[in-house]
């Protein structure tokens, strides 16, 4: 019996991140009878979602991180793997720093290539300059370009290649019902936290410079000065998670800031809070603020985000440039404001953002590669 097509998907590692919350939300809900996910990941420890991936059907395979010092090494362990491994038809790359490494080995053994943009920046420094050059020629080496919206795509390929006919923006779909505001759960959840009558102001993120935890730590002083009840929840890992705890302290602010780490009930957090705030310096579109807007939260968010993310009206853009005191009147003045919850969820299901519809599209997308491929068709 022939089983189902299998599809490459290329990631540094399988944790909580945006991209790979994405794909996961993708692989939950596609038929896997038809297409299964396998992973190619850089990194051999045991990741969050490793487990799920497996529990699903999918293989994990590994491969060395590229130094750039490695880079033969590299190509040959790519190389290697296709040698090893002629069923697959199909690459969708994550990773984009080498994705033109890897996408032009693939496209030699034949492999129909994708890649993926879900940022906007590579950061600052060295390692960002090199980058942009590494990724600069994915625009002419992918058959298909990715993007997570209009604007990460113009970014990563440019804007010529984002009107061509192989670009494509997936939604950062979402299990919509799933973030419907349920009242119970909120006020189960708020007990658990011990925050019942607390104002809640909570953030969804890894701790890395992106996200910018240091300036959502000075607005959130400044939202206690004006409401000495707010507590902030901070959900999530990361490799500047001790620097911020250091800060909450050094600001006395330690008592009325809970990080969670990394957590499996993010519906159920997001009920808990009263207000989202994401200040982040930059992102591709952020499927955190999809799934807070289902929930009915009023979100609080800088202008480096995209409007494109904001499909109910409950999106409210900051300027960097503002102080935090700035940010914190804006909230408050804002939150005092009525809002229904319940029914908010429908809105992002109404604007393409529901996983259900969007994975039936890959779904059919992946299958009709297999079936030109069969054909002796080349879409690229």
């Amino acid at each position: 019996m022939v089983g189902p097509n299998r599809i490459l998907q290329v990631f540094a590692l399988m944790n909580q991140g945006g991209a790979e919350t994405m794909i996961m939300n993708f692989y939950r809900n596609i038929d896997r009878s038809k297409i299964q996910f396998d992973f190619l990941v850089h990194t051999q420890e045991e990741c969050v979602y490793d487990k799920e991936i497996r529990a699903l059907g999918g293989k994990i395979f590994y491969i060395p991180p590229y130094t750039g010092k490695n880079h033969f090494q590299y190509k040959m362990a790519w190389n290697n793997f296709f040698e090893e491994h002629p069923e697959y038809k199909i690459i969708h790359g994550h990773v984009r720093s080498t994705a033109s490494i890897y996408l032009k080995i693939a496209k030699k053994y034949g492999l129909t290539t994708l890649a993926h943009s879900h940022s906007t920046s590579s950061g600052n420094g060295t390692s960002a300059i090199v980058k942009n050059i590494l990724q600069y020629p994915i625009r002419y080496t992918a058959d298909y370009l990715f993007a997570c919206s209009k604007v990460a795509g113009e970014w990563l390929f440019g804007k010529r290649a984002s009107k061509q006919g192989n670009f494509i923006v997936l939604n950062n779909a979402i299990e919509t019902n799933r973030f419907a505001y349920n009242e119970g759960l909120r006020i189960n959840k708020r007990r658990e936290l011990k925050v019942e009558n607390r104002f809640v102001v909570g953030h969804i993120g890894r701790f890395n410079t992106p996200k910018n935890h240091g300036f959502l730590i000075e607005i959130f002083k400044e939202i206690y000065i004006l409401n000495p009840n707010a507590v902030l929840l901070l959900v999530g890992d990361g490799e500047l998670k001790k620097t911020i705890e250091k800060k909450t302290y050094e600001l006395g602010l330690n008592k009325n800031i809970i990080f969670t780490g990394v957590r499996s009930d993010i519906p159920e957090l997001l009920h808990a809070m009263d207000v989202f705030l994401f200040p982040s310096l930059y992102e591709g579109l952020p499927v955190t603020l999809i799934e807070a807007q289902a929930s009915g939260l009023k979100i609080f968010a800088s202008n480096k985000i995209t409007d494109e993310v904001a499909v109910t009206n409950l999106v409210h853009y900051c300027s960097l440039e503002s102080t935090p005191f700035e940010w914190s009147k804006k909230i408050i003045n804002e939150i005092n404001e009525k809002n229904n919850r319940s029914r908010r969820f429908s809105e992002v299901k109404r604007s393409n953002y529901d996983i259900e519809r969007n994975a039936k599209w890959l779904e059919n997308f992946y299958l009709d590669i297999y079936v030109d491929s069969k054909k002796g068709v080349n879409n690229g």
